[in-house]
């Protein structure tokens, strides 16, 4: 399978060359800044329902994380698959014209930066279709076969509509991870691979040496790290990443809340430090950001202290509106 041309042509740089040059910023949680926007979200399909009944919602969101700085912005499809839509009606061929949807969407608001702004599209794992909290589990009782058979199609659909990198986010364990990197082969695009990890383990108990070393090998592995997870597990992560497999580091917590899957709502205080991404930085990170409930004003904040350091050592801004 080979992506089709992206909607407003691709940026100048590819995304390895960019980080090869320095820290790239992400966006900050989709669902939240949805939620900002009044959006109701209590539906199986989550933020992936107004890729049906509320685009325009999906691309304000995406600006105002463009607005924010945010170099990078991450699809809306994170919870979307052929299953889900096809229980609401909706058939095969539509299904994979929303996955396409989801990329343009990205793009278009990637357009009006006036600056290099990549398209990442996401390919969140198979416990947030089920959408109950089996993401921060894994261990479906799926064997690596069936996972590979259940997310090559949506690779596929998102590969066709031209985004610069696949994300292959909030993985819960090494038998996910192995099914995605057998999904992406011959796509044609680079990707990430990031675990969703509680302490020094993946969320189904293994040790995070072992998870990372399985993006050892892959060439098409761009950065391999973590996201929606809590920031201290992060700090220890980065290291770990940078160590094991060598490439650089992706990392994007959340706010340091805690989801409560049964109520459905986050409990805690935030954590989430932006001064937090010099260490990153120090450890081997080259693409920071963050997840669910981190919004476009900690973004600002990250691009603002990002935006210092690369002045601090003579290689320019890179980041900043």
């Amino acid at each position: 399978m080979q992506p089709g041309p992206p909607a407003d042509g691709p940026p100048a740089r590819a995304l390895d060359r960019a980080l090869s040059e320095g820290v790239v910023l992400l966006d900050g949680g989709l669902s939240n800044q949805l939620e900002a926007q009044g959006c109701d979200l209590s539906d199986a399909l989550w933020s992936a329902r107004l890729l049906v009944d509320g685009p325009e919602q999906i691309e304000a969101a995406h600006r105002a994380y463009v607005r924010a700085g945010a170099q990078v912005l991450i699809t809306a499809g994170y919870q979307a698959s052929f299953e889900g839509f096809e229980r609401r009606g909706i058939g095969r061929a539509a299904a994979a014209e929303l996955f396409a949807r989801s990329v343009r969407l990205a793009r278009r608001a990637a357009g009006g930066a006036g600056r290099e702004v990549w398209v990442a599209a996401s390919v969140g794992p198979y416990g947030a279709v089920l959408a109950d909290g089996s993401e921060y589990r894994g261990r479906y009782g799926l064997s690596v076969r069936e996972l590979e058979r259940f997310h090559r199609p949506r690779v596929e659909a998102l590969a066709a509509a031209g985004p610069d990198v696949l994300a292959l986010e909030t993985v819960p364990d090494i038998d996910e991870a192995e099914a995605l990197l057998r999904a992406v082969e011959g796509c044609g695009l680079p990707v990430w691979l990031s675990y969703s990890v509680s302490g020094d383990r993946t969320r189904a108990g293994q040790p995070l040496e072992t998870a990372f070393a399985v993006a050892s090998g892959h060439d098409d592995v761009l950065a391999v790290g973590v996201n929606c997870c809590d920031p201290a597990d992060a700090d220890r992560a980065v290291r770990q990443a940078a160590e094991v497999v060598g490439k650089p580091v992706v990392v994007y917590p959340n706010s340091g809340e805690r989801w409560d899957a049964g109520g459905r709502r986050w409990a805690g205080d935030p954590t989430f430090d932006p001064g937090r991404v010099r260490a990153w930085e120090h450890a081997g990170a080259r693409l920071v950001g963050g997840c669910c409930r981190v919004g476009p004003e900690t973004v600002a904040e990250l691009a603002g202290l990002l935006g210092e350091a690369t002045e601090g050592d003579g290689r320019g801004g890179t980041t900043g509106p």
